[in-house]
């Protein structure tokens, strides 16, 4: 239970202003290079880093959540092979939360008492645990960059993000609600609670599919585990129909598919995300899929929010907002590639690096 001051900084996953702000950048033209997505960003407004410029070589420090999912993995492998692409940065130390809300609280700590980050770049596990952890580093004059998921306090440089769960949400849930007759039966599939891109997609979607009549069997815990995944559906699966399963990650999706698969059911509308797995099954099957997207690319966007802060450049903000585009029925095959893994993300914005597609596990 929250009490006193994490009470109050408790955040809103629900809020109508937010939710109508990430629908219309999902559609809204972005500044920045065409042919560079991970350098677009929504707005015009600026941060003037010029305090916090230093000389190179620099130590540049990350807080991850965790490598803990195939998003992460691929993200990582971004992260990394950006990195090298800049010469300034010396030292390149990653610490990894393993998921834990204590273990990221403490290794923040001991990065602050090294003294040895010129800046720190964080991807907090969870939102509301994670904000005292941040303000104590800002409060230690360190530059911070936030990124993939939000805390509640504005004391970072920029927070890098795409646009939102809201929009992840939206972009999912209008697919279902235009595919899906009312009064039809939607099954929500979610990952993990507590993170504020996780429950805004599910808060958005949720809130829609009331306003369109359409009923919400169930929302499901699946810890991002195959097996509890298919679990979860076949037992739906027995007790009625089920015309749409929506889920707020798609990595364990064709663990989905496979549940109708196995059970002789027509394949309904189900979302999933930019793995190839998903692409690949979406278009062997040709059900009524869409890959909403949480683009990996904003990795590299971090550690080249880093570099420009440390040099003193202006950076966007007090958010850095990423396009977040949706892949759908008519742009499919542009994002299905056969020499990549079967979970790497189509949406890494990392083709133009000069490690890929090996780094990630790719053949020429």
């Amino acid at each position: 239970m929250l009490t006193g001051a994490a009470l109050a900084q408790a955040p809103n996953f629900d809020d109508p202003a937010e939710f109508d702000k990430q629908r219309g950048q999902l559609t809204a033209e972005f500044n920045g290079p065409a042919d560079q997505i991970y350098m677009q960003y929504a707005g015009d407004e600026m941060v003037d880093t010029a305090e916090y410029k230093k000389d190179a070589p620099w130590t540049v420090c990350f807080s991850n959540a965790g490598v803990n999912n195939p998003w992460r993995v691929v993200g990582y492998t971004n992260m990394t092979e950006e990195v090298k692409l800049h010469p300034e940065i010396g030292t390149f130390t990653h610490v990894d939360a393993e998921g834990s809300d204590d273990k990221q609280i403490a290794d923040i700590d001991d990065l602050l008492a090294g003294g040895n980050c010129s800046i720190l770049i964080v991807s907090p596990n969870s939102t509301a645990a994670l904000t005292p952890a941040v303000e104590k580093a800002c409060a230690a004059g360190l530059p911070v960059i936030v990124f993939d998921r939000g805390v509640t306090t504005d004391c970072p440089v920029t927070f890098v993000h795409p646009v939102g769960g809201y929009g992840f949400g939206i972009q999912a849930a209008e697919h279902i609600i235009a595919n899906v007759p009312e009064g039809g039966n939607v099954l929500m599939l979610r990952i993990l609670p507590g993170v504020d891109v996780l429950e805004t997609r599910a808060s958005g979607a949720r809130n829609m599919f009331a306003e369109a009549g359409l009923t919400v069997l169930g929302e499901e815990f699946t810890d991002g585990d195959n097996a509890k995944t298919k679990s979860i559906v076949e037992d739906y699966l027995q007790r009625g129909t089920i015309d749409a399963v929506w889920m707020d990650a798609g990595a364990t999706a064709v663990a989905a598919i496979e549940a109708f698969e196995d059970q002789g059911v027509d394949i309904p509308v189900i979302t999933g995300e930019d793995q190839q797995d998903y692409l690949q099954k979406w278009r062997d099957l040709g059900f009524a899929g869409i890959a909403p997207t949480y683009p990996s690319y904003q990795w590299r966007t971090a550690i080249i929010a880093a570099v420009q802060t440390l040099k003193g450049e202006q950076v966007p903000g007090p958010e850095w907002v990423l396009p977040q585009p949706a892949i759908t029925q008519d742009v499919l095959d542009q994002y299905i590639n056969e020499k990549m893994p079967p979970l790497h993300y189509a949406m890494c914005g990392c083709e133009d690096m000069p490690s890929y597609p090996e780094a990630w596990g790719g053949t020429k």
